[in-house]
């Protein structure tokens, strides 16, 4: 299974749109790309600005066909400009210990 984390902090005043595009942006990912699995949205209990994502993949290739997709293409187009800092950080979960 191939993870995604993404943190967010949004732009001020943008908290809420943001959140909102999220949500959309996940329920769009879990129903038209058979390859993600998981798309939790979780906002940060100190700061509401600050939006963590968890999602799972099959694989990269799903990964790489989600940013190749068009909801997301305009998701992040929408986006960006409420973004104050984005950072992506990819994963694998082990085999060890299962």
């Amino acid at each position: 299974m191939f993870v995604v984390t993404v943190t967010f902090v949004a732009q001020a005043d943008q908290s809420q749109a943001l959140y909102e595009a999220l949500i959309e942006q996940a329920r769009n990912s879990l129903t038209l790309e058979p390859g993600c699995h998981t798309f939790d949205v979780c906002v940060s209990t100190d700061d509401e600005a600050t939006v963590f994502l968890y999602e799972q993949y099959a694989d990269a290739a799903a990964f790489d066909d989600h940013l190749a997709s068009r909801h997301f293409k305009s998701f992040d187009s929408r986006v960006t400009p409420w973004v104050r800092s984005k950072s992506v950080q990819t994963w694998t979960i082990s085999e060890r210990g299962q």
